[in-house]
């Protein structure tokens, strides 16, 4: 018993680990965009906010991958639970499986990143097109 224990722990701190990552990843996200959008401030230039969008794009990707690595732990948490045949101190993840087309598009992670990009390509186009709806041309 105190070895499921133990295994348990191991289990609990990758999950744990993996969120912390994520968290740390959508930090760094709007860290970027915000320093993008500093630098158009400064220039004026409305290509660092189309800029921008590149990096919430590869955050959104890493942080879908993070998430979908957290999920494949917590299945194998809950096999060890259950004990449905995992060996002792088995850490081996890949044999359960989470569609990543899903963890890319659920709320927690879609609807922070998916919000950010789409705010940014709407200032873009209205920056670039201001002129145009100034003018009612």
């Amino acid at each position: 018993m105190e070895e499921k224990i133990k295994h348990l722990e191991f289990v609990q701190n990758v999950i744990t680990r993996m969120n912390t990552n994520s968290f740390q990843l959508k930090g760094w996200a709007i860290t970027i965009v915000s320093a993008l959008l500093a630098l158009y401030a400064s220039s004026d230039k409305v290509l660092y906010i189309f800029v921008a969008i590149v990096p919430v794009i590869i955050f959104w990707c890493l942080d879908a991958f993070n998430l979908k690595q957290e999920r494949l732990y917590r299945k194998l948490y809950k096999d060890i639970v259950e004990d449905n045949g995992i060996q002792r101190f088995d850490m081996n993840a890949s044999k359960y499986e989470v569609c990543y087309c899903k963890v890319f598009w659920s709320k927690t992670i879609a609807g922070l990143y998916c919000t950010i990009a789409i705010l940014l390509l709407l200032l873009g186009l209205f920056l670039c097109f201001k002129d145009c709806v100034m003018v009612n041309c």
